[in-house]
């Protein structure tokens, strides 16, 4: 679109609207819906969004909300783009990767992957996949010039990288021409695995290997700052954020000792961060932003110039948030992720197959991850344009928010000594932890709800069979799922269809005409069957329910109807059912004024949107299986 002509003003037809005027709209829904009689401000603030890191997300941003300038792309402090161009050129790397053990299926796969749009591949070398010894049948048919490849080899990088270094020099390519991640992480390790045996030696060996490689090959990088072990552990944004910033500090600490022969901007250009991106895109897109903004502050004390404070970053969309049931949906939460991951700025990104969760990744699942990217990039243009987010008052305020409480983790982590200590000492455990903790209340009450899981589940969904994938490293730092509390729900109904060929049944008792029960009709069964429980529904009365409990093969029963018709109806209807047999009574909706006489009546739970959904099916679960 062009710019607005002078003769033609687009807005001078409507009249000048402020804050205020919103404001008084606002006021008006609230009080109609009976949510608040908050005015003004208080009535604005009542529409507010609290996320974690104790950042509240307003309804409305305007330009009186925005930041200080961020910068041009390419100039420090980064904010907008790590270079000038940004993607714009050749878009992100689209980088997939390789989990298999047999290197001969690997080299098929990742063949496949890069005959088909990927520009780079990820090997998990040494425990959990594939052998130091296999990498050059893995990578035979590789052109090695043309391809980055990054390695994963855990407490084996020394020999990977080495083995990866005799395989560029086997094929006659120049170490000046090639390009790739050589994976030494040893502090990565440690919150795998909580062994910090090896600590000591892993750093000076990804010091020493960096000081070859810095001047005789420009293209590779020696280490990779994995944040990825603290975003899987139940770590916020700004704990993701501190945490890298903290071992990236160890790594330069490292890297620049007395006898490493770097500087502080060679140290840099040897790391890669890796960060995590979720569905949550306006989240990713800042914490991205965050990460080159706090990143280029780091190196500007630790005396790097402006061009070697750029933060190079690889973007892996969260295994937290891919679900074992219905996986399907786990396409449309990689594709949030990997447009979040390209807006955000991300210098490389991977999309985590749909069936990843499920054990290693079919063909079919890898082609969708890998056209994911080909149509963001291809068809969406998303490379097209350099920081698209920039300018949106709500993303530059959520960037300087998340930049500011990452900031103040990272000083934490500092303050505990350090990022090894922080780990050794369990501080950094207990905080990612504690921060679980209150996320997890939020996913068992449904304030954050899982499609497919926690919300609209498929009990009738056929599940997908996958070949187990490795074990991963563990023995740190735990790594979590979102659906983990409702996939052991369904997993305790699985058990006990395969052993009794029938799933727990809960019985809906529907009072009254369909107009009045039908949303708690459709509530209660959308709660019970995200546990497992198949769903009886029938339009009863208070003489008739008895015999319909009766004929069923439930065990439960939830009384479900207006709150009109539970004045009339509940306390009788709740009664017969006890004495039908019912061990548990529920009741769709909040207890409200008559709680109490429906209790005495023979209610057991009440259930209403943000109750602890997870605690009512694992109860009814219980007492299902002790009535059985």
């Amino acid at each position: 679109m062009t710019a607005e002509s002078p003769e033609l003003p687009l807005a001078a037809a409507f009249p000048a609207a402020d804050r205020e005027q919103w404001q008084r709209l606002v006021e008006g829904v609230l009080r109609k819906s009976g949510a608040s009689q908050a005015a003004g401000a208080a009535a604005e603030d009542a529409l507010a969004t609290d996320l974690q890191d104790e950042i509240r997300v307003q309804p409305l941003y305007t330009a009186q909300d925005a930041p200080p300038a961020a910068g041009l792309p390419g100039f420090a402090p980064f904010v907008r783009a790590a270079r000038p161009e940004g993607t714009a050129v050749s878009g992100w790397d689209v980088r997939q990767r390789q989990h298999g053990t047999d290197p001969h299926q690997v080299n098929e796969a990742l063949l496949a992957d890069l005959e088909n749009g990927v520009g780079s591949v990820w090997l998990t070398v040494g425990d959990g996949g594939i052998p130091v010894s296999g990498l050059a049948q893995a990578l035979r048919g590789v052109y090695l010039d043309l391809a980055p490849v990054v390695l994963d080899a855990g407490a084996q990088f020394p020999a990977a990288a080495e083995e990866l270094l005799r395989l560029y020099a086997a094929s006659g390519v120049a170490l000046s021409e090639a390009a790739g991640v050589l994976g030494a992480d040893p502090l990565g390790l440690l919150a795998r695995t909580g062994d910090d045996s090896g600590l000591a030696d892993g750093l000076a060996a990804a010091a020493a290997l960096a000081g070859r490689v810095a001047e005789s090959a420009p293209g590779i990088r020696t280490v990779a700052v994995d944040a990825l072990p603290y975003h899987e552990a139940g770590g916020s944004a700004a704990e993701e954020l501190g945490a890298s910033l903290a071992t990236g500090v160890a790594y330069l600490r490292a890297l620049t000792a007395d006898g490493s022969g770097l500087d502080a901007d060679a140290a840099c250009r040897q790391l890669e961060f890796r960060y995590a991106a979720t569905a949550d895109q306006f989240l990713t897109i800042a914490k991205l932003r965050a990460a080159r903004l706090l990143w280029a502050r780091v190196a500007e004390v630790c005396g790097a110039s402006s061009a070697g404070a750029a933060q190079r970053q690889h973007a892996v969309t969260s295994s937290v948030m891919m679900t074992r049931r219905d996986p399907w949906v786990n396409m449309l939460r990689t594709t949030v992720a990997g447009l979040s991951a390209g807006v955000g700025g991300a210098d490389a990104v991977t999309v985590l197959p749909f069936d990843a969760a499920l054990g290693l990744p079919d063909a079919f699942a890898r082609r969708i991850a890998r056209n994911t990217q080909s149509v963001l990039l291809e068809e969406s243009h998303l490379s097209k344009v350099i920081d698209p987010a920039g300018g949106s008052w709500y993303v530059e305020r959520l960037t300087v928010e998340l930049a500011r409480a990452g900031w103040a983790f990272f000083k934490e982590i500092e303050g505990a000594g350090g990022q090894a200590a922080a780990l050794r000492s369990g501080m950094l455990g207990e905080r990612l932890a504690s921060t679980w903790r209150r996320r997890s209340e939020d996913l068992a009450h449904r304030r954050e709800p899982i499609t497919g899981v926690s919300e609209f589940p498929h009990l009738a969904e056929v599940p997908l069979e996958r070949e187990p994938a490795p074990e991963p490293a563990g023995g740190g730092l735990p790594r979590v799922r979102r659906d983990d509390a409702f996939e052991a729900l369904r997993a305790r109904s699985d058990a006990r269809s395969a052993a009794g060929g029938a799933r727990p049944q809960a019985f809906l008792a529907a009072l009254g005409p369909v107009a009045a029960h039908t949303a708690r009709v459709a509530f209660a069964a959308n709660l019970f069957q995200a546990g497992g429980f198949e769903t009886a529904t029938e339009q009863v009365t208070a003489e008739s329910v008895a015999a319909a409990f009766a004929a069923s093969d439930a065990r439960i029963a939830c009384v479900c109807s207006s709150d009109a018709v539970y004045a009339e109806q509940a306390a009788e209807v709740a009664a017969a059912l006890k004495a039908a047999g019912a061990v548990r009574v529920y009741l769709a909706g909040k207890p409200g004024e008559r709680g109490a006489e429906f209790v005495a009546a023979g209610v057991d739970t009440f259930v209403f949107a943000g109750c602890d959904a997870a605690g009512v099916l694992s109860s009814a679960l219980d007492v299902t299986e002790v009535a059985a």
